[in-house]
């Protein structure tokens, strides 16, 4: 459990990614540490979409964690899946003292929730075992994609500690345009392209300002949530990091499931 040079962006895409064997990103997960990342973590601190709060909270739970169903109207088998995994409240603790001590001057620990589904369904892939400890921390939708990189730089040298950073999102994000399609409809492939082009080259800078330099970011993203994840993993990887895709389909049309690795500089 040696310091860890990475940080992860992980398009979870529809709760279905749970039991449905024909998704492709499920099985990129399956294969996760045989593919990707081989080396087992300290712990996983997820930034889920999921979990959005006025102000920066993280679950301290001691034991293992409740699984949160937080969807419906999907089959019932989805709803009987568990993802035990345990607590982190070691991590949760540091996560609060490194956000604090970086200028987030309210962190709320909350000792109830457990993982909702933008952690469970991704670490039940990755992880199977449930073996490894996990704490989540919250987005902050009123707020911005600088503000998120920056919670994101508070956090990077939990790296050096071997716990592993994931955001979990969704590289675009518009419920009300999916539909079943042989193609991807064009503004989404448009923002898609636009993100791997502008992560890959290191315009950083214009990931956090993407309502301004992306074509159709409204469209891909309504509601930012599922994008502030990236930031996230983003400034956790360190300013000269670099991203590299390591995943990419598409479902229901206009769902990007793109994945990124950051390969960190401190």
């Amino acid at each position: 459990m040696g310091a860890i040079k990475q940080t992860f962006f992980i398009s979870h895409g529809s709760p279905t990614l749970s039991i449905d064997e024909s998704l492709a990103a499920r099985r990129f997960l399956q294969g996760f540490r045989e593919t990707v990342f081989s080396q087992r973590p300290k712990g996983v601190l997820v930034i889920s979409a999921h979990w959005d709060t006025s102000e920066p909270s993280v679950n301290v739970v001691h034991g293992c964690h409740n699984t949160i169903h937080d969807f419906y109207g999907f089959p019932r088998p989805m709803y009987e899946l568990k993802y035990p995994a345990p607590g982190a409240p070691e991590l949760a603790k540091k996560v609060k003292e490194l956000l604090k001590g970086s200028g987030f001057n309210y962190v709320y620990e909350d000792k109830k929730r457990g993982l909702d589904h933008g952690a469970w369904v991704p670490l039940m892939l990755m992880y199977p075992e449930a073996d490894i400890p996990v704490c989540q921390l919250s987005v902050q939708s009123s707020q911005n994609g600088t503000y998120h990189y920056q919670m994101g730089r508070a956090l990077a040298s939990l790296k050096n500690e071997g716990y592993l950073i994931v955001g979990s999102g969704s590289a675009t994000h518009n419920l009300r345009s999916l539909h079943e399609s042989s193609s991807i409809d064009s503004w989404a492939l448009q923002f898609d392209t636009w993100l791997k082009d502008a992560l890959l080259s290191g315009r950083y800078d214009d990931i956090m300002h993407y309502e301004e330099k992306a074509p159709y970011a409204k469209t891909a993203h309504p509601w930012p949530e599922h994008f502030y994840p990236l930031h996230v993993a983003m400034g956790a990887a360190g300013e000269k990091s670099k991203a590299e895709l390591i995943h990419h389909s598409w479902s229901l049309s206009s769902l990007s499931y793109a994945s990124y690795k950051f390969d960190a500089t401190d």
